[in-house]
């Protein structure tokens, strides 16, 4: 579903992305681990063409990202912001209907408030709560708000931006087994940013390593434990001494 080849990306001096090349099965669920700024972010702007590579090409579903109508490629996509990013002048229900009140995707605003609710029901939270404003939620709340806001318009692709950040670890647990639920339900195909290893684990069906804008190791999360990659290895065991310097 989603290829690169060779991408590099480099703002000024600072070279971000290093000749990336990237596979991501359709309706399969890839996770990228590595160290704050490695390049992760910059990867999934690049793949929705928010940031334009300095070499290389990326591909979704066999097309060049930028052939085609721009509209209709980003409806592909949904997306969870870190953070859940929810509007605060906006209800919750109006947050999670964003895109189907606006755009290409419009719908009629009953009908709109209907799917909102639908999918707010999903990701276990009740009707009453459509009113309400992100404010008044916790953050738990605000995550499973910024997932069904993810789903509304059924998209083929989502990614995560570090969907447990800021959470305690039984809630934690509840949005990861939420997003594995849900992936599956869909078909979607998924990529998923996160520094947690207990998401790597629920989340993925594969997994990429990335470090200094290269990818390191790429393969299945089963066979991630016995990798020999050393940089692997020193990321997900969480060890002060390797390859990787920790910076002072």
């Amino acid at each position: 579903m989603i290829l690169l080849n060779g991408v590099r990306k480099a703002f000024g001096d600072k070279q971000v992305l290093r000749c990336v090349d990237l596979h991501v099965a359709k309706g399969t669920s890839m996770v990228i681990i590595g160290g704050s700024g490695t390049g992760k972010s910059v990867l999934l702007r690049c793949i929705l063409g928010l940031v334009e590579p300095d070499a290389g090409t990326i591909a979704v579903d066999g097309h060049d990202i930028h052939e085609g109508d721009r509209d209709a490629f980003l409806a592909r996509f949904g997306m969870l912001f870190q953070g859940a990013a929810l509007f605060d002048s906006l209800s919750v229900w109006q947050n999670v209907a964003f895109r189907l009140l606006r755009g290409s995707l419009r719908r009629p605003k009953a009908e709109a408030r209907e799917i909102a609710i639908e999918k707010l029901r999903r990701v276990g939270l009740t009707p009453d709560v459509a009113d309400a404003f992100p404010a008044e939620l916790s953050g738990g709340m605000q995550k499973r708000v910024g997932l069904a806001r993810a789903i509304a318009a059924d998209p083929e692709i989502i990614f995560f931006d570090e969907p447990t950040t800021g959470l305690d670890p039984i809630m934690a647990g509840v949005i990861n087994d939420l997003i594995r639920e849900i992936v599956t339900e869909m078909g979607a195909t998924a990529i998923t940013i996160t520094h947690d290893m207990s998401s790597v684990r629920a989340i993925a069906d594969t997994v990429a390593m990335l470090h200094e804008g290269s990818v390191k190791w790429t393969g299945p999360v089963a066979r991630m434990d016995a990798a020999p990659d050393p940089y692997l290895q020193q990321f997900i065991h969480g060890r002060a001494t390797g390859p990787i310097a920790a910076v002072r």
